[in-house]
């Protein structure tokens, strides 16, 4: 109940209440509701902005957590830039170079992303910098990685075929070592044994007794294996691919046969004084592209460095060629 309140009255020397007018009171009411509600407007908007409510609080952790987990992306995007960079370099500078590769241009591995804004969708955003930033980067690496993995594609095949070249390349000699006379007689003008003229001779004689055994120097096809060809009797041809063909003549008899598949190694006939020959031996040829080349080349496959050095001194003497 609220206090009844009085005045001294001086004219009639006697206490009066002091009655409040209907239009007062409401005026203070009015005063009163708007004083409350400018207090609570101000108090709200003071809390919005130096209190946090739970929804604010945990929606800010998010944030910061999103930021933290794209600094850290960030950070093994830049570990895996550092490891393919090497695999580039390596990639360009060993492995592309050894097998015969063009090295892949630094504009093609790092190229951007031109024309229009790929990450238009990403802006407006408080870090939208850096979740821009971090995808640009993502979308170079994965096209970088790309790129590196096409051209591993390539060296893988590019090192499959050159295992198949590797073993098919005619690289050992074909009679061995322990069963020759000697080599008598090499690539380059030698006296003819018949007609004592200078001329050139375009392989390697290998004297051996007859039957010694004759060994494909590579793996390939036989193309032939007659005696249809002038002056080098019973003989075979072995087409090795890649340009490569080998030729062993003035055979005793054959152990192959025409289109047979051979290795590297294998028995394919015997040493022997066919067609235009003076003595037992194995007259020894390679063909590259159709034109006839050294073989003293093609032997690191069987030979020490020594024996290879005195085939080496002994083809180069010029004597007199058995064939």
């Amino acid at each position: 109940m609220s206090k009844v309140k009085y005045y001294y009255d001086s004219e009639t020397l006697s206490y009066r209440k002091i009655e409040r007018k209907k239009r007062t009171t409401i005026k203070y009411a009015l005063g009163f509701l708007l004083a409350s509600a400018l207090f609570g407007f101000l108090f709200v908007f003071i809390a919005s902005q130096y209190i946090e409510s739970p929804k604010e609080k945990a929606l800010k952790r998010e944030l910061e957590n999103a930021q933290l987990q794209f600094e850290l992306l960030n950070k093994k995007m830049n570990q895996a830039q550092e490891v393919l960079a090497n695999v580039e370099e390596r990639d360009n500078a060993i492995y592309r170079i050894y097998f015969g590769a063009n090295p892949i241009p630094e504009e093609q591995r790092k190229a951007g992303f031109g024309g229009i804004n790929r990450y238009k969708n990403l802006e407006g955003y408080d870090n939208s910098k850096l979740i821009i930033e971090t995808n640009k980067r993502m979308d170079i690496l994965q096209k970088q990685i790309v790129v590196q993995s096409k051209s591993l594609d390539e060296i893988a095949k590019l090192a499959e075929e050159k295992e198949k070249f590797l073993a098919t390349i005619p690289a050992i000699q074909p009679v061995n070592n322990d069963q020759l006379t000697r080599m008598a007689s090499g690539y380059g003008y030698r006296t003819d044994p018949f007609t004592k003229v200078r001329k050139f001779h375009y392989g390697m004689d290998f004297t051996a007794p007859r039957g010694t055994p004759v060994y494909a120097s590579g793996d390939g096809v036989v193309t032939r294996a007659d005696a249809s060809a002038t002056g080098y009797g019973k003989h075979i041809r072995i087409d090795h691919g890649f340009g490569y063909v080998s030729l062993y003549a003035h055979l005793y008899k054959y152990n192959v046969r025409k289109n047979q598949k051979v290795k590297r190694g294998d028995l394919i006939g015997f040493v022997g004084s066919t067609g235009r020959s003076e003595a037992p031996h194995l007259h020894y040829e390679i063909f590259k592209d159709g034109e006839r080349i050294n073989p003293i080349n093609f032997y690191y496959g069987n030979l020490s460095s020594k024996e290879f050095n005195d085939l080496l001194a002994k083809a180069s003497l010029e004597n007199q060629s058995l064939d």
